[in-house]
């Protein structure tokens, strides 16, 4: 199906609307981020948790233009859960007190890791146990 121009803001609000539905985040905690790389489009999905105000990859998705890119992560958010495993990391950032947990899908821990530390120095994260939680 063709989209005009006008009609690819539209529909690009569209899938983004289903994407945080389907994953239950309320408006703000999770962000669309595009850019374009080695001629195709990336989307990086981020989330913020408004408990310790923190941001992490959910996941990345590339393609050939942004529609191309959020249907593809769409279809990611609907079955994920069936395809990766399930990651509690603990971690502190420098010069906090308290310890956070947060919960990662990923194919193995590096990659859980890879989205606990994105778009931050490693220095600022001190991770105190990766655990992979048992599948249901």
């Amino acid at each position: 199906m063709e989209v005009t121009p006008t009609d690819v803001h539209v529909e690009s609000a569209r899938i983004q609307r289903q994407i945080e539905e389907h994953l239950g985040m309320p408006p703000g905690n999770l962000l669309f981020e595009f850019r374009q790389l080695d001629g195709q489009t990336r989307l990086d999905l981020v989330t913020v948790n408004p408990r310790h105000h923190q941001s992490f990859l959910f996941r990345y998705e590339t393609g050939y233009d942004k529609l191309d890119v959020l249907r593809k992560m769409l279809a990611y958010v609907k079955g994920f859960r069936d395809t990766e495993s399930s990651y509690t990391i603990q971690w502190r950032a420098r010069g906090d007190k308290e310890l956070q947990t947060s919960y990662f899908r990923a194919h193995n821990a590096y990659e859980a890791l890879d989205k606990l530390y994105y778009g931050r120095d490693l220095n600022t994260i001190t991770v105190f146990s990766v655990v992979l939680n048992p599948s249901s």
